[in-house]
């Protein structure tokens, strides 16, 4: 596990790379998630989504890596 995946939040950067996509790309995906997070009653930060929620959402698993039970 890098430092990085032990961290809470991904940022922009992260989220472009592990995707695929373009960082205004990224930015827009972020600030998706972010609004449905919202919803949700959770707080969001701009520019920043929580990991697992992302892995969930685009991987359809709460763990990060599909190793982990």
């Amino acid at each position: 596990m890098t430092a990085t995946s032990k961290q809470i939040f991904m940022r922009v950067d992260e989220v472009a790379e592990e995707l695929g996509v373009s960082k205004p790309y990224a930015y827009k995906l972020i600030k998706k998630l972010n609004e449905e997070l919202a919803k949700t009653g959770c707080i969001t930060i701009s520019g920043r989504i929580d990991r697992k929620f992302f892995h969930e959402k685009f991987y359809g698993t709460k763990n990060e890596m599909q190793g982990e039970n």
